[in-house]
């Protein structure tokens, strides 16, 4: 069972081209598979809503989720999404993610089919095993409604009956919550994992510079620092460091964020040692507009193209084995949820520390601090 016959060259090539123009926002080593999957009027509908200034990583995450659902549906009906989705295809994908693993053992045909799983796996759209996270499918349902509405249609996604088949599903299934990453990235986490890209090699100066603009600015999103460019940053007057020295002081416009609103600019602070090593990083990859954060290939050539927002979890996972850790405890989110850690443990007030962070949800950024309380605080101590 494949996805589908292969479309021509020459309509593969023309999407490829119609793609370029929005190059910038998706990931560059997927263009060619989403010229393959794609149909020309889902590429006509990402360049609208490029065009129409939507959030880049709105347009990444639902470029995204498109090409996933249209290989789906390749490799469940033989055909393309149709728009808009019938009621009976959206209850299909759901039947096919949401899925009980005791009732599999059993029931053979329950859940998503063994042929459709190969061939989603075997291009590389299904890496775990088992069912969907619930959070997931309705991700992917709430970017299939999008999209939907967006072509100028309706579809069946507030059905009652959908609706009633998620909840049950949800329900028969509970999963545990986890967090995105397992540990931290704390100060002695990261003290480890700078010293295992301790080298003056272009790829230890590049890790090097990923890892500590991306602690200090508040604990940066994977997407935010692969998406960086050099036109984002600001030199700023120095700060009066220890002994009264001046520390080097730069600001990263952010632009749109996640938490910001529509026009609003968020913008984090750089000084002291995240900028030296920003600035050896610029320096030596002779860097001075674009991209600041690139691939760097097995010759030690520095591409022109943006590092996949991937790359940055892979910089972090590696480094943290040639630290001598647990790469599976650590992933790029950890030095989000460290930044907020190891202010809570220097005792930074937290409104401080979110003005950094751009956490916009209190109860979120506190738990890191109420978790830094308990831990050292005298209840955890009784023996």
């Amino acid at each position: 069972m494949t996805l589908a016959s292969e479309p021509p060259a020459s309509d593969v090539e023309r999407r490829a081209e119609a793609l370029d123009t929005i190059a910038a926002i998706l990931p560059i080593d997927r263009r060619d598979k989403l010229a393959e999957l794609l149909t020309d009027a889902d590429v006509e509908t990402l360049r609208h809503l490029v065009n129409e200034g939507m959030g880049d990583n709105t347009v990444r995450a639902l470029s995204s989720d498109l090409a996933y659902l249209e290989a789906w549906s390749l490799a469940a009906t033989g055909a393309p999404l149709p728009w808009p989705a019938p009621e009976a295809l959206l209850l299909k994908f759901v039947a096919h993610h949401l899925w009980d693993p005791a009732k599999r053992e059993s029931d053979p045909d329950h859940g998503m089919p063994a042929p459709v799983d190969r061939v989603l796996r075997e291009g590389g759209f299904l890496r775990a095993a088992g069912p969907h996270a619930p959070d997931t499918v309705r991700r992917r349902l709430a970017s299939w409604s999008t999209l939907t509405k967006w072509r100028g249609l309706d579809g069946a996604f507030p059905s009652p009956a959908l609706k009633s088949a998620i909840r049950l599903a949800v329900r028969a299934v509970p999963r545990p919550r986890r967090r995105k990453s397992a540990k931290a990235v704390t100060g002695d986490v990261l003290a480890q994992l700078l010293a295992a890209c301790g080298g003056d090699s272009l790829r230890d100066i590049r890790d090097r510079a990923i890892l500590m603009v991306a602690f200090a600015s508040g604990g940066r999103r994977r997407s935010e620092i692969a998406s960086l460019r050099k036109e984002q940053l600001t030199v700023e007057a120095p700060v009066k460091g220890g002994e009264d020295l001046p520390l080097p002081s730069l600001s990263i416009h952010l632009g749109r964020t996640k938490n910001s609103g529509a026009s609003q600019d968020e913008v984090v602070y750089l000084v002291g040692r995240p900028v030296d090593a920003l600035n050896a990083w610029l320096a030596a990859a002779r860097i001075d507009s674009g991209s600041v954060f690139r691939a760097i290939d097995r010759w030690g050539n520095v591409s022109r193209r943006v590092l996949d927002p991937k790359a940055v979890n892979d910089i972090v996972k590696r480094r943290a084995r040639l630290a001598g850790l647990d790469a599976g405890d650590f992933s790029a989110h950890g030095l989000r949820s460290g930044y907020l850690t190891e202010a809570a443990n220097r005792g930074i007030p937290l409104p401080e520390a979110m003005e950094q962070s751009r956490h916009r949800s209190i109860p979120q950024a506190s738990s890191y601090y109420n978790s830094a309380t308990r831990r050292s605080g005298r209840a955890a101590r009784l023996l």
